[in-house]
């Protein structure tokens, strides 16, 4: 059986080294994971050409909206944010889409002691900050702003907001600094995107900075943020969590999280 992550670029992923080791202390030694290197236009396509040995695949950027778009059947938590990470084929050939960065950002927004009334800043408003603002509904935030290059991308995002019922408020990008001071900042923008902001925001201690990135690591976002004194989560917390979710999906038995997670170390 074979599942790849797909997205442009996508040399850097380190999905291949978390699944493997996954399907290595599960004792699936029929299973391989690799990377595929293709846009969001191209993503069709490639799934059509998907043979029967494919259990699935997990979409990074910027393929996430077209992942959800193409599946015969979708998870309503994918419905609701309009994104999926993760497309999984059943028996009879079709395909199914869910967003394991959802409940792999609650999981990690939990873990560092984000709680129920949350005030959060969303740095982009692509595809992870669709997962984002789901994440932070389920956490129970207060309200969540969206700090977007485009304006109207903010606009996009306001029925995800109301389907998971959250309130949601826009900011340009060059006012970003104004919203560093939330419990939660979270950058779901690609890499090099946020690296100017991180000086010349007035952090506050205690401030709880998630970087989706992984590589590399630090950014110059999450180096400023340490030296604030925030509670920082690397974007490699991320992969694991949502992997484990992709990797049950894939292979229908329960993901040996301690191994994948010996890999990242």
């Amino acid at each position: 059986m074979r599942a790849a992550v797909v997205g442009r670029p996508i040399a850097h992923s380190l999905s291949p080294a978390v699944h493997s080791a996954g399907y290595a202390a599960a004792g699936l030694t029929g299973w391989s994971y690799t990377r595929i290197e293709a846009g969001a236009d191209e993503l069709p396509g490639l799934v059509a050409g998907l043979g029967p040995e494919w259990a699935g695949l997990s979409v990074t950027m910027p393929g996430k909206e077209a992942a959800l778009a193409l599946a015969d059947e979708v998870s309503p938590v994918a419905a609701a944010v309009g994104a999926a990470n993760t497309l999984v084929r059943r028996p009879d050939g079709t395909w199914y889409a869910d967003n394991t960065d959802v409940t792999g950002m609650v999981e990690v927004l939990t873990g560092a002691g984000c709680v129920a009334g949350a005030v959060v800043t969303v740095l982009g408003a692509g595809g992870t900050a669709r997962a984002a603002i789901a994440a932070a509904a389920r956490v129970g935030a207060a309200e969540v702003t969206v700090v977007a290059r485009r304006p109207e991308a903010v606009d996009e995002l306001r029925p995800v907001a109301a389907a998971v019922g959250v309130p949601l408020a826009g900011a340009p990008w060059d006012g970003a600094a104004g919203h560093a001071r939330a419990d939660v900042v979270i950058s779901s923008v690609p890499q090099g995107v946020a690296d100017s902001l991180g000086e010349s925001f007035d952090w506050r201690p205690g401030t709880v900075f998630f970087d989706v990135l992984y590589d590399p690591w630090p950014t110059p976002m999450a180096v400023a943020a340490i030296a604030a004194g925030c509670r920082v989560i690397s974007g490699l917390d991320l992969l694991l969590a949502q992997a484990v979710g992709q990797f049950e999906h894939f292979t229908g038995v329960a993901a040996p999280r301690d191994a994948m997670r010996a890999v990242l170390r």
